[in-house]
């Protein structure tokens, strides 16, 4: 039963608070850091248990004083709010006892790629990498390019970069997919109106728990870095190119300027995308009903249109379309993203995911 579940809940939230109320759980740090870790995790459903539980007492004891005439009135009224109250929180708590995605605490990596529309589609590709860098910066998260591929006049031909930050993933992971956009290039004189479109991929930073990866399966390959870099650039082999011999899989890091720095993030980037890659055989093999919902991310989905001359941005998935590109591109995310976010847990819910 539901209540039994809160109830369990609850009391563990509880144990947590004294585990991290005594003096010799500090003598492990990395255990302090597990149990606030399960306390943040507990705490959003907990306060609305408590809230919901806290409103059917008022309403309980609005209800006993309908009998009496000098209260009535007030009591109905009481009555009226406190069932509004713990219809929604009831509503809030089976939306948070929904299963988590377990790379939702995750950081990220974000891989984009100029497609179709040559030198517009590289230009477009850098408006969604600042974006999402804007993004990242309005929500304090760190950015790091990995690797960069440019072109002569500013665009991208591929970028990959790493935001580190709390819940990133959960934020991002619905990014996956073809951008459109339909815009009167720079390069453009006649003033006709291109689409092009960019590819954009994100991957949950997994590590050697999450992922492991036999040595033996990967062939190293060093050169020398290239682009933009001052006076190292060229001068050693520190990029780095790692190949999964298995799956062909081949990632580069070229942007720090230590061949072991460069090593560490291929890994990392090669690990990422092979999780990735099982992941979405796995979703691949679940019914076409499961993976036309908003969550899925196929790369060759086309997600997103971006229309510039009308202003307007629609979601394909949901259709939801605003029309304040600007406030957008300049990294305005998070109304998209949260109908993105509402739309999956109403799927979930549909599907019956949060059980009783």
């Amino acid at each position: 039963m539901l209540e039994e579940k809160l109830r369990a809940l609850e009391n563990q939230y509880a144990e947590l608070e004294a585990r991290l109320a005594a003096p010799e759980t500090y003598a492990d740090p990395a255990r302090v850091a597990q149990l606030n870790r399960e306390q943040r995790e507990l705490e959003p459903v907990v306060t609305a248990y408590r809230a919901y539980e806290r409103r059917k007492r008022d309403l309980a004891d609005a209800e006993a004083l309908l009998s009496d005439p000098d209260m009535k009135e007030l009591a109905q009224e009481e009555c009226t709010e406190a069932k509004a109250d713990v219809a929604r929180l009831e509503e809030e708590i089976r939306v948070l006892l929904l299963p988590r995605d377990p790379n939702d605490g995750k950081n990220v990596i974000v891989e984009i790629r100029a497609g179709v529309g040559g030198e517009e589609a590289a230009l477009f590709a850098n408006s969604l990498y600042r974006m999402y860098a804007m993004y990242a910066e309005a929500r304090r998260w760190n950015v790091e390019v990995t690797s960069l591929s440019d072109t002569e006049l500013g665009g991208i031909k591929e970028i990959c970069f790493t935001i580190d930050g709390e819940g990133a993933y959960s934020r991002l992971k619905f990014e996956s997919g073809v951008h459109r956009v339909q815009r009167v290039p720079e390069t453009e004189s006649g003033g006709r109106i291109h689409t092009s479109t960019v590819t954009v991929a994100v991957l949950p930073e997994v590590d050697e728990v999450d992922f492991a990866l036999n040595p033996a399966d990967i062939e190293m390959q060093v050169f020398r870095a290239s682009g933009a870099g001052g006076q190292h650039v060229n001068k050693t082999s520190s990029a780095v190119r790692l190949i999964h011999r298995p799956t062909g899989t081949v990632v580069e890091c070229q942007q720090e300027r230590s061949q072991f720095q460069n090593r560490d993030k291929a890994m990392q980037l090669l690990r990422s995308r092979l999780y990735e890659e099982k992941v979405r055989e796995q979703e691949e093999a679940l019914t076409a009903e499961r993976r036309s919902q908003v969550g899925t991310g196929m790369r060759n989905e086309r997600i997103r249109t971006y229309n510039f001359p009308q202003g307007r941005v629609t979601d394909h998935r949901i259709g939801l379309t605003l029309y304040k590109i600007d406030a957008i591109m300049n990294g305005d995310l998070d109304e998209v993203i949260d109908a993105l976010v509402t739309a999956d847990q109403a799927e979930r819910m549909k599907r019956g995911e949060g059980g009783e």
